[in-house]
């Protein structure tokens, strides 16, 4: 009995997926991807399409939907293939950059969802490698899963740009940090710093009634003096 428990659990490791044995059915924790041309794109989680200017000629378009479709931890993906995107949801050139792919996303920032080669691990997209001298827009929104993100302010005033990458900069690691969820869920909001790229940069903030934290690679908080740039401000 023991030896079948752990040949279970190994096989749980191996695969990546949620199973339950004795009724034969696997779930599949998949990571948002599209494969084509025989190169596999991953979601960017910490970026957004910049400006709809951006895009460039039709690359193809969805073949087949695995999220929901797919239980057999041995399928191989294939051309055409995507985690989440219904099949005939159309993909995307990003101008000037031949690893990137955007997909119409009407519930993403800017309207796309964008993506990059695995092939190309030299592409990171954390607060370490943003250009905070070429930061020129920086814009809060108070994430929506229903209606898409709200916008809440927008700032371009170089003072207040380098007022709030200061905050950010100087926020300080906190791995082991845990928020009070006493009252309910913490405040979600997303800065999002544009740059002269395609690409945008995205981070998540939160508030948990308390501390202002957010995540440039692990865990940090801020100082509350963010919160005077998070209220809506669209002018």
């Amino acid at each position: 009995m023991r030896k079948w428990g752990f040949f279970i659990l190994l096989l749980m490791v191996l695969t990546g997926c949620r199973s339950t044995p004795f009724d034969g059915h696997t779930v599949i924790d998949w990571v948002d991807f599209i494969k084509w041309e025989g190169i596999e794109y991953n979601g960017i989680y910490t970026g957004v399409l910049a400006d709809e200017k951006y895009i460039g000629d039709k690359l193809g378009a969805v073949k087949y939907k695995v999220a929901d479709n797919v239980t057999n931890p041995n399928y191989k993906i294939r051309n055409g293939d995507a985690a989440f995107h219904e099949k005939g949801t159309e993909f995307f050139t990003i101008k000037g950059n031949p690893n990137l792919l955007a997909v119409k996303d009407d519930r993403q920032i800017n309207g796309y969802s964008v993506y990059y080669s695995r092939e190309a691990a030299d592409q990171q997209w954390h607060f370490k490698n943003v250009s905070l001298d070429k930061v020129n827009k920086i814009e809060i929104y108070q994430p929506n899963a229903t209606n898409g993100d709200k916008l809440l302010s927008k700032y371009t005033n170089q003072e207040e740009l380098n007022h709030i990458l200061e905050l950010l900069k100087n926020s300080e690691e906190s791995p082991n940090f845990q928020p009070n969820m006493e009252k309910g869920d913490p405040d979600y909001f997303q800065i999002v710093l544009y740059t002269d790229q395609p690409i945008a940069y995205k981070f998540d903030v939160q508030f948990d009634g308390s501390t202002y934290y957010w995540y440039p690679s692990d865990t940090a908080i801020l100082s509350n003096e963010i919160q005077i740039f998070l209220r809506q401000n669209n002018s």
